[in-house]
């Protein structure tokens, strides 16, 4: 029995053993399980939060990039606003500003920096001391004075010194020569700077002054080049030409400028730009037709206007009595292809009636029909008017002077014609030009020198033109003459051709009423584009009729 409990101890013992190590192992197994599953309730966790935080910056950069598309089409509409602000300010910016160039701005007034030594020169050196090499030497002691070699040794080094101080002494000297050149150099290349800048200066300025008494005479290249001045300062868009020609008609003071235009695509074609998140594009709102159309008929309406109004006010001499301002645009003919220039507006004001005009209140459309302009109804579509005055017609004498010199005596002196000549000679010009015209007498009825027939439908008519072979400028009297003869004839047109020039009156009067003044640039213009090549030399003093 003691035997078999003894095995049964032993037994129960392994089994017990055995139950714990059993355990163990289901613990360790599961606690590796619990691990696993807590890595992987862990890794869960990280990839949700992952995916969470992918979620949230996808979305926060989804709403950036909206952001960024929203400002992206508000700035295009910024855009649009400030252009529009710009074409709809264009003549109250001038308003604002001077337009009056004095001359005395145009000289060189600077004077030339003063002379400055250069760093390097600045700070002479120091002199040499002789204390200063003898304090070198070492004196010897009253002991060492007993022995005469001490005493022979202090000598030594005493005159050794002194030769160093002299040597010192004359590279001193030899520096000081060789900066005295240095500076000398620098002085001189300074005068010769001086002395050019002030030369360049002085003629500079003897050049504005014999311009500005010039411009004072009124000379027409002296005018042309004070009023470009004046139109190249004035501040436009840059998607503005800014391109023009300038020329001056002595007789009657008529200052002529031609200039380019911008086009109708300077008014933005587009109204408004707005942002389609569902198809992530920015789409455009067209402008109107009619409101491209409204705008570009203002700016042409502007810059006329503007144009007139700063070399009228620039005139500080007085010179200009009238401005005529065409308007020209340079594009493409969509029917041939060709590169045409058709003129937008056109438009003659006297000086005295467009200074009176409150141009910071008028409309501007109303302004121009006021002051006879032709305008253009289209002139987003280039529909072209016919220039009042043609710029080449402005005194050819003063455009092609070689030629003039040249061919001089071979060509016909109007002013040595007779009356009769005279007005044979613009009766056949006119119908070289393609009207039926007949010449009739002075005495017989009341002033007429030809009666021509326009034979066109609808624009032509019954046209009275008279011939004035004149020295002096014409005035009113005769536009007047010229309308109450049309009204007598029963006219649809007038045709006024002078040898000379027209005063502001005579174009004041003329400008609301179907009345064409030709001086006499633009009596020889007419006369070569026929073929007929002539010249207008004024007698010294009387005048023909």
């Amino acid at each position: 029995m003691s035997r078999r409990s003894g095995f049964a101890g032993f037994i129960n013992a392994m089994a017990r053993e055995s139950a714990r190590g059993a355990r163990q192992a289901a613990r360790i197994e599961r606690a590796a399980i619990a691990d696993q599953r807590r890595r992987e309730r862990e890794a869960i966790r990280e990839f949700r939060e992952q995916a969470r935080e992918d979620v949230r910056r996808e979305r926060e950069a989804k709403k950036q990039y909206l952001e960024a598309r929203t400002e992206e089409a508000a700035t295009q509409n910024e855009d649009v606003e400030n252009t529009l602000e710009s074409l709809s300010s264009l003549l109250q910016h001038t308003l604002r500003i001077d337009d009056t160039i004095p001359f005395a701005s145009l000289k060189v007034v600077e004077n030339f920096p003063a002379f400055v030594v250069p760093a390097d020169l600045a700070d002479p050196p120091d002199t040499p001391e002789r204390g200063k090499f003898l304090a070198a030497v070492r004196a010897p002691s009253w002991f060492g004075r007993l022995f005469s070699f001490i005493r022979r040794r202090y000598d030594r080094e005493i005159r050794e010194a002194d030769q160093r101080y002299q040597a010192a002494m004359e590279a001193h000297a030899s520096d000081l020569q060789e900066r005295a050149g240095r500076l000398q150099a620098a002085q001189g290349e300074y005068e010769q700077k001086r002395s050019s800048f002030l030369s360049k200066a002085q003629q500079r300025n003897r050049e504005v002054d014999e311009l500005e008494q010039a411009y004072r005479e009124a000379d027409p290249s002296a005018v042309v080049t004070y009023n470009t001045m004046v139109l190249e300062r004035s501040e436009y868009p840059d998607a503005f030409p800014q391109q023009f020609r300038l020329a001056l008609a002595p007789p009657s003071h008529e200052l002529v400028v031609e200039y380019v235009l911008p086009t109708v695509d300077v008014v933005p074609s587009v109204a408004e730009y707005r942002y389609n998140k569902s198809k992530d594009a920015i789409e455009e709102k067209p402008r109107k037709q009619s409101e491209i159309r409204e705008r570009y008929q203002d700016v042409v309406a502007a810059i006329a206007l503007r144009t007139i109004h700063e070399v009228l006010e620039a005139d500080q001499g007085d010179v200009i009595k009238v401005v005529t301002f065409n308007g020209m645009i340079e594009t493409v003919d969509p029917a041939t292809g060709r590169d045409i220039r058709p003129c937008l507006v056109s438009v003659r004001a006297t000086k005295e009636h467009f200074l009176a005009i409150d141009l910071a209140r008028v409309d501007k459309s109303v302004c121009l029909r006021n002051l006879g302009a032709q305008v253009s109804s289209r002139a987003d579509e280039a529909q072209a008017v016919k220039p009042i005055v043609e710029f080449d017609m402005v005194d050819k004498r003063f455009i092609d002077q070689a030629d003039l010199l040249t061919g001089l005596e071979a060509r016909p002196n109007l002013m040595a014609l007779n009356p009769s000549e005279f007005e044979n000679l613009v009766s056949n010009l006119f119908s070289k030009m393609g009207l039926d015209t007949k010449l009739t007498r002075a005495s017989r009825d009341g002033g007429v020198d030809a009666v021509a027939f326009d034979t066109r439908p609808i624009v032509g008519g019954k046209v009275v033109i008279q011939a004035k072979r004149y020295r002096n400028t014409v005035g009113v009297s005769a536009v007047r003459d010229l309308y109450g003869t049309m009204m007598n004839e029963g006219a649809n047109k007038g045709i006024l051709v002078a040898t000379s020039g027209y005063g502001p009156d005579a174009h004041e009067f003329a400008k609301d009423k179907p009345i064409e003044l030709v001086d006499g640039g633009g009596l020889l213009y007419l006369l070569e584009q026929v073929g007929v090549r002539a010249r207008i030399v004024m007698p010294d003093e009387g005048a023909c009729g």
